[in-house]
């Protein structure tokens, strides 16, 4: 079954607001895990505007689902906070400086041995390695290349267009997933998914490992409470899995 991995960012953004410690992003990983999230992600920038570097080492001590951190490994800061706190697996993001969020993949093939020589950095102190790509089997065949264990697929594209068709919005995606599955990468998600794309898309995509899901996710919780929140977030995982095996019909 696909894992949902809960980003905690936009808990720290409200935090930062007004100063202070309310609402307690140490305490929100804590209910995450207790809720039923498979993960906890959470994605410094250098800025701090949300997620703090010192969040992270505190998250660190009460960790006990699965912890990813997100990032751009160009800066040193990053590489260190990582390196200290040893996630179980750190994902590596091309994110502009002061960038409002994450926009596209890295170009595998463009910048493959600054990856290599990246990922075996982290891969060396034991931190399983994803590499944040778009929806296509060139950049897919590069992430292999780079020795990285899995890719996360920037999911916007689908997300945007899944109104429109979202039979046509998939094929990029399914076209992706199913060459990594025969590269041996393994394989997650993220950007944009909701309760509206979540079901379809894994439904569609074999060999799902993680979502990573954040802003929509601590949206829908203000209306709907956190723990129901992360509750049908995963329910639409499931659906998704019976679907893909040719189980239950959606109603």
């Amino acid at each position: 079954m696909t894992k949902l991995s809960v980003n905690i960012n936009k808990i720290a953004t409200l935090r930062n607001s007004r100063g202070g410690n309310n609402p307690d992003v140490v305490k929100a990983a804590i209910d995450v895990q207790r809720f039923g999230a498979d993960g906890v992600t959470v994605h410094p920038r250098p800025d701090e505007r949300h997620i703090r570097y010192n969040d992270v080492r505190e998250i660190r001590k009460i960790i006990t689902a699965e912890f990813n951190i997100e990032g751009n490994p160009r800066e040193q800061k990053f590489i260190d906070l990582v390196l200290e706190n040893k996630p179980h697996q750190v994902t590596l993001v091309p994110d502009a400086e002061g960038q409002i969020t994450s926009d596209h993949g890295w170009d595998t093939i463009k910048h493959k041995q600054y990856l290599v020589e990246t990922i075996a950095v982290f891969q060396k102190a034991g931190i399983r390695v994803s590499i944040f790509v778009d929806p296509d089997p060139a950049m897919v065949e590069g992430a292999a290349a780079t020795g990285t264990n899995r890719i996360e697929l920037y999911t916007e594209g689908y997300a945007k267009k899944y109104g429109a068709g979202k039979e046509k919005a998939i094929q990029p995606y399914i076209a992706a997933a199913k060459r990594a599955t025969e590269l041996g990468l393994g394989l997650n998600a993220g950007h944009d998914l909701d309760l509206q794309n979540l079901a379809y898309f894994a439904q569609e995509i074999n060999g799902l490992d993680e979502v990573s899901i954040g802003h929509a996710l601590i949206s829908d919780a203000i209306y709907l409470g956190l723990e129901n929140a992360i509750q049908l977030y995963k329910r639409q995982l499931v659906v998704g899995g019976r679907l893909a095996v040719g189980g239950e019909k959606q109603c």
